[in-house]
Order: structure tokens, then C-alpha cells, then sequence
């Protein structure tokens, strides 16, 4: 992970050296002076990227966090505060973080288009702030002092391009840490990112801050290229321009971000020379986000997939790993893991759960199985805290969790996967473990899935089938060795050899891992191979429990189950 970190990182700080050299060699003033825009509304790109591209939220006011920023370099340049530019924009940059997190309390409850009417009530009130106050040093004609090594066009560019490879180079370290992977579960699931301890409200929120902060910094820069500013440079439009190129062109990608500031900045230029209204620079970029949004491919990503195919180096990665060794299995304390007493849920009429009773003694496997509707999943809703309200209660270790929430539950112990993977596939093999496990080694991670047969740690999660990907759903549980795991039809879209080689590993785990596992499924094969106990629910009650040969065989279990009478199973 640090390699490749690395490896990112000098990527980008080579190509934006090299750009820099191109430019400031080959190029005239006036150009020059273009491009530092492009750069300067990279930033701010990168920052809307952050909260659409990473964290999946809607915000249609990120040029209000620049004009925030914009103010404050602007107000300590005119009382002449020490440090200049370079302080006065981290300043600004800091002043539009707490903005950030007003804006984000609402992202906490709502999505999609609510969340946008939100952002863009914020936008418009501060349109209308801005439209009463002037800026510091505006009527005056104040210009803000650049930096003493960077006054000139030329020079300024190079602080510009500089600053923007420090945000880039920033957010790839962030973006493969687990704060990174946490924003890309939450963008494809929440539910998920719960399941595996993720804290919903700390990842919208610095995903907000952080974006807050980027694009007060963007402002700064801007005060410093135009000198003074006025209250049209951060309007509502140029919030919704920006979120509409941002779509278009992805700019949680760094060459998406150069790409997008480019259409925003030069596409006006082009548009002025061959004399046309300059908002048709605004259908053209609803048009290209709108398709952007519809193929479910933003031209960054189309320019990478098309680069991974006909670059040489660019091909798929050797399956050959060093040996890894897992270490010695984690202690839990004995006695029952998981105990659940007289659990009833209720949905108005409807009682899915009728005072269920359910014992899950540690380092074993228990299978929880019954038809379709029989109530399963709302256990497993249940025990991980995803239901508000229950009767009953539910013990980990002894220890009651009712009023937890899922992602409390999941930190104490409490882990589970689902009957349909929800892996954001934008991680790779290694990044969605560690998101799931927490600190582990590259050794452990190396042994953990080889254990599981799964790909190496680099593989993109995109380029792997399905079957695989939900061996690494259960990979992910098991490497964080919770007393407890939940596996909610693991075998799901896998082959029967695939399936009866899962089991013996489900099997396995107790002796390998520590952890207590309840397992629900359909397919008996592998039930009977990996469980030394099961249960058998029908219309939210158990009808049977005890050793799977024997509940199997019961009259009563094959008839709810398999369909047989009970006049044909007892010939």
C-alpha cells in the first residue's frame, strides 16, 4: 500500500514537473498566464472531486468554500498580516473548513437530490452576502501581494502548478489510506461501510472539511492571480459549471482535474474568438455530464482505460506471491460469543421474528438455514444493530448491545457480509482488507488471501468476477478475527467445487482465526460441511436445532424446507 502510495505520488509529481517545464519554455505570456487559471480551477475541481467523485455526495457550493477563502486572503492583505500569500491562503483555507462542516451536518441524513437543494440554498444565500459586502481592498483597489519570489506572471504560475501538486500528491496518500477507502464504501454502500466499523458521519464530514479547506485555497490562489476579485467570481453558476465539468470529466483523477480546469477556462476563450455567447459553454458541459452520468464512464477514466490497453506495462499483474504466515490465532474468551434471547420484530402487523432464542458458542460455526422469507436476513438485520427497534436482546460476549449502533457493533466484534456484494470496486484487493480488518501487516494480508484463494493485494477490484469477490467479502470479515462473524449465503454465485472447498475453509476458521461464525445459507453440502450445529427457521420461528445429520433428516424440516410432505418423508 505505501509502495504504491509512493509510486502515485511520484507519478503525478513527475508529469506535473514535466508539464511546468513544457509550458514555461514553449509557451507565450499570454498563454501562460491562461493556464495558471486552469490550475487554480484544478484545485477547486479537486476538492468538489473529494465530496462527488471519492465520497458520492452531492455539492453545488464549492465556490462559496473558494470565495470564503478568497475574503480572508484578501482581508489579511490589506491589514498587511505577516507571512504572506502562502500563509494568508492556509488561513483562508482554514476558514472555510467549519463552513464545510455546516454544509455537511445536512449530508448526514440526506442524499441525492435533497442533498443538492441544500448546497445550492447555500450557494444562492451566499450569492446574496456577497452581494451587499464588497471585498477587502475591492473599492480601494488593494491588490493582493504576491509572494516576492513569484511576482511575476511566469514565476506565479510556477506557485500555482507547485500548490497544485501538493493537493495531488496530498489526496494520493489520503485516497489509499483507510479515511481514502472508507469515502469510496461509503459512496457504494453505507450500509456496508457500517458493517465494517466505518463511522458514517466521520467520513462525510472530513470529506467535506477536506474539500472545504482545498477549495478555500483555491481562493486564496485566485486573489492572488486577479489581484482584487469581485462577488461574480464565486456566484451560483460557477458552483453549478464546476459541479457539471466535475462529473464530465472526473475529477477525483488528477488528469481530470487538469482536464476539466482547462474546458472551464479556455473553452470561454474559444468561444470569445469565434464570437459566441459564453453560456454555451454551460450546455456543453450539462450535455457532457449528463452523458458522463448515463455511460457511467467520465472522460478521465475512458483516457486511463484506453492508456492501461496500449502501454506495454500497463498489463495484468503476476499472480505470484511470496509465502505469507498467518499469526497465531486471536484469543476470545470462552463460553457462548454470541447469545440471542427471545428476539421479536415487528413490521406493524407483521411479526418476522417471534421470540427467536439463538446460542452461538465461541470458535465454532452454527448454520442458521430455512426457506426464502423465513426470516434469516432480519436476524442478521438484527444481531448487526441495522434495525432500529426490536424486542429481545442481543449479547457479544456476555456483554448486552442493545442501543449500538451497526458500526459500534461492528468495532466490538460483531462482523457480517451480505447476499450480494457491496465492494467498492474502485479499491483493489488489498485496500478493501485493510478498510475491512483494520491494521494488518503485508505479511498477514499476503497469508489471509492465499488462504481464501484470492488475488494478490494489487489487483483492482473492478477487473475480478463476482464469485471472487465474494470470497473477498468474507477474506475482509475474517482477517479483522472478530469474536463473531455473520456470513449471509457466502456461496452465492460460486461452482459446487468452489462451494465445498469454501465450506471446508468456513470450517476452518474457528481453528484458524478464533472466530465464532454463524452462517446462513441455502446450499446443505456445504452446510453440513462446515457446521457442527444448526437452526432451522420457518414464518420467523425455529422449528428445529442440534447437529445438521440429524435436524436435516426431521420430517418437519424437510417439509418446510425442501418441500416434502410429511406423509412422503416418513416412507
Amino acid at each position: 500500500m505505501k509502495h504504491a502510495s509512493f509510486r502515485a505520488a511520484a507519478v503525478t509529481a513527475l508529469s506535473l514537473a514535466a508539464v511546468g517545464a513544457i509550458i514555461l519554455l514553449l509557451l507565450p505570456k499570454y498563454w501562460v498566464f491562461l493556464l495558471t487559471a486552469v490550475f487554480i480551477t484544478g484545485i477547486a475541481l479537486q476538492s468538489l472531486g473529494l465530496v462527488a467523485g471519492r465520497t458520492g455526495m452531492i455539492s453545488l457550493c464549492q465556490m462559496s468554500f473558494a470565495g470564503v477563502g478568497a475574503w480572508v486572503t484578501g482581508y489579511l492583505n490589506v491589514i498587511e498580516a505577516p507571512g504572506g500569500l502562502v500563509v494568508w491562503m492556509i488561513v483562508g483555507g482554514l476558514a472555510a473548513v467549519p463552513v464545510g462542516i455546516a454544509i455537511g451536518l445536512p449530508a448526514l441524513r440526506l442524499r441525492g437530490i435533497n442533498l443538492a437543494i441544500v448546497t445550492l440554498g447555500f450557494a444562492a444565500a451566499f450569492d446574496t452576502v456577497l452581494a451587499t459586502i464588497t471585498f477587502p481592498g475591492q473599492t480601494t483597489f488593494t491588490q493582493v501581494v504576491r509572494p516576492e519570489l513569484f511576482e511575476s506572471d511566469r514565476s506565479f504560475f510556477l506557485f500555482v502548478l507547485l500548490t497544485y501538486g501538493v493537493i495531488a500528491v496530498g489526496l494520493e496518500f489520503v485516497s489509499r489510506s483507510r479515511l481514502g477507502a472508507s469515502w469510496l464504501a461509503v459512496r457504494h454502500s453505507e450500509r456496508a461501510a457500517a458493517a465494517h466499523g466505518v463511522s458514517i458521519p466521520r467520513a462525510k464530514l472530513s470529506a467535506f472539511a477536506i474539500s472545504a479547506f482545498i477549495s478555500g485555497v483555491s481562493g486564496g490562489l485566485l486573489a492572488g492571480y486577479l489581484g482584487t476579485l469581485v462577488s461574480e467570481n464565486f456566484s451560483m453558476m460557477q458552483s453549478l459549471a464546476l459541479f457539471a465539468v466535475a462529473t464530465m470529466v472526473g475529477a477525483h483523477f488528477t488528469l481530470g482535474a487538469v482536464i476539466g480546469g482547462i474546458l472551464i477556462t479556455l473553452f470561454p476563450e474559444l468561444l470569445r474568438r469565434l464570437n459566441l455567447p459564453q453560456d454555451v459553454g454551460n450546455v456543453f458541459f450539462a450535455i457532457g455530464a449528463v452523458h458522463a452520468l448515463s455511460s457511467g464512464e467520465t472522460i478521465s477514466e475512458t483516457w486511463m482505460r484506453l492508456g492501461r490497453k496500449l502501454l506495454p506495462g500497463n498489463r495484468k499483474a503476476s499472480v505470484h506471491r511470496e509465502a505469507g504466515r498467518l499469526p497465531a490465532t486471536a484469543t476470545h474468551e470462552p463460553g457462548l460469543a454470541l447469545e440471542v434471547s427471545d428476539l421479536t420484530v415487528r413490521y406493524g402487523a407483521v411479526v418476522a421474528l417471534d421470540k427467536v432464542n439463538l446460542k452461538v458458542p465461541a470458535r465454532t460455526v452454527v448454520g442458521l438455514v430455512g426457506p426464502n422469507g423465513a426470516g434469516k436476513s432480519t436476524m442478521v438485520d438484527a444481531i448487526a444493530g441495522f434495525l432500529a427497534r426490536y424486542d429481545g436482546s442481543v449479547k457479544l460476549n456476555d456483554k448486552p448491545l442493545e442501543g449500538l449502533s451497526a458500526t459500534s457493533r461492528a468495532r466490538l466484534g460483531i462482523r457480517r457480509t451480505w447476499q450480494t456484494t457491496r465492494i467498492a470496486p474502485e479499491l483493489s484487493v488489498g485496500g478493501y482488507v485493510r478498510l475491512a480488518a483494520g491494521a494488518i501487516g503485508d505479511d498477514e494480508l499476503s497469508a489471509v488471501l492465499q488462504w481464501f484463494d484470492c488475488p494478490p493485494a494489487d489487483t483492482p477490484i473492478a477487473s475480478i468476477d463476482a464469485g471472487t469477490r465474494r470470497l473477498l467479502d468474507v477474506a475482509g470479515v475474517v482477517a479483522s478475527r472478530p469474536p463473531v462473524i455473520l456470513l449471509d449465503e457466502p456461496a452465492a454465485g460460486q461452482s459446487y467445487a468452489d462451494a465445498v472447498k469454501l465450506g471446508e475453509r468456513i470450517a476452518a476458521i474457528p481453528e484458524t482465526f478464533g472466530s465464532a461464525v454463524l452462517l446462513i445459507e441455502h446450499d446443505m453440502d456445504l452446510v453440513r460441511r462446515a457446521c457442527s450445529a444448526i437452526m432451522v427457521f420457518d414464518f420467523g420461528r425455529v422449528i428445529a436445532n442440534g447437529a445438521p445429520q440429524s435436524v436435516l433428516a426431521m420430517p418437519i424440516v424437510q417439509k418446510a424446507y425442501m418441500g416434502i410432505e410429511l406423509e412422503e418423508a416418513a416412507e
